[in-house]
């Protein structure tokens, strides 16, 4: 009997053996992400909303080297106060919310700097472009298997910027109709060509408000893209951080009916009660938020499922995703 039963049991064994496992959604693949691949937001680096509705927004704003002449301005204008008071100006349907003085006379705080055209993107033989390639192809090369790390890496262990001919645009290579290549970096969307690389416009996205060039924008009057993404934007118009919180408060106004979805009448603009630097904040009232790290396994795995679905909803991936479809994780912090 024993010998009739080994083939019994090991036939059995095949029989059950366990089934594929589902396909993760990107939302799943967020929520299982593990505690070490999340990134604090600090507080200095947020600014806080509060509209007369009760309701509030929260600003991340960009990290060197990006924009830093017109993020230094907002701080500026944060801390004295300046947006206190003024109102959201303009609601254009698939497009943007822009707020900041209707009036256009209030005094600019001293001390603001005039930001030149260039600087919407980080060009190739600047300091910020150099120190970019350089933490773009460390966090490449902190990927690779560990044998092709090697040839990679110096006796310090640094990396041999010559072996990796053309960071960051190397880098930043997925398919992009405005741009050679768009990637992420350190949990921003950025696109790049021809010894540039610049932050691109997806929803929720913060830019400023300019007239026409030579003028850039002071900061003063900012927007968020509340619509499809105005790639065309990139590089004509600064961009200085993003919506990561209460961006339903500003798209769900009511759609201003004037040229470019401005209010026609004073009574249609919401009041800016405070924009402020969350740092300013009483600790308690402080918002604190983390988003996934796009250098991790985590984002990879998350932005391979974004782009090609294979959880039981769908029946065929795309093969494929916009960089604006594959928006960074950001959530409350634990």
């Amino acid at each position: 009997m024993k010998t009739l039963l080994i083939p019994f049991v090991a036939l059995a064994s095949f029989g059950a053996a366990p089934a594929p496992k589902p396909a993760l959604a990107p939302s799943e693949i967020v929520a299982a992400a593990p505690a070490s691949d999340w990134i604090a937001i600090a507080p200095s680096d947020l600014l806080v909303m509060t509209l007369a509705d009760g309701k509030q927004a929260v600003i991340q704003l960009m990290p060197p080297p990006f924009s830093q002449g017109w993020i230094g301005n907002i701080r500026k204008l944060a801390a004295a106060r300046w947006w206190d008071g003024l109102s959201i100006n303009r609601v254009q349907d698939n497009y943007v919310v822009q707020w900041g003085d209707a009036s256009e006379k209030k005094a600019l705080p001293d001390g603001l700097v005039s930001v030149g055209e260039g600087e919407y993107s980080v060009r190739q033989g600047t300091s910020g472009y150099q120190q970019l390639q350089k933490e773009t192809a460390k966090s490449f090369v902190s990927r690779l298997p560990a044998d092709h790390k090697r040839a990679l890496l110096d006796g310090n262990g640094d990396v041999v910027q010559s072996q990796l001919d053309g960071f960051p645009e190397g880098y930043l290579s997925a398919q992009d109709n405005y741009s050679r290549g768009a990637g992420f970096f350190f949990g921003w969307p950025l696109g790049s060509d021809s010894g540039a690389v610049w932050p691109i416009h997806c929803y929720a996205m913060v830019g400023v408000g300019r007239n026409l060039s030579p003028d850039t924008g002071s900061g003063a009057e900012l927007y968020t893209v509340i619509g499809h993404a105005p790639r065309h934007l990139d590089r004509n118009i600064a961009v200085v951080g993003r919506m990561i919180s209460g961006i339903e408060n500003l798209s769900s106004l009511p759609r201003g009916t004037g040229a470019l979805g401005f209010y026609e009448k004073p009574e249609e603009r919401l009041t800016i009660i405070s924009i402020r630097l969350a740092s300013e904040l009483p600790a308690a009232d402080q918002p604190r938020f983390e988003y996934l790290s796009t250098e991790s396994g985590s984002f990879a795995a998350y932005a391979d499922a974004r782009a090609n679905r294979r959880d039981a909803f769908f029946n065929v991936p795309a093969g494929g995703a916009d960089i604006c479809n594959i928006p960074v994780p950001v959530r409350k912090k634990p």
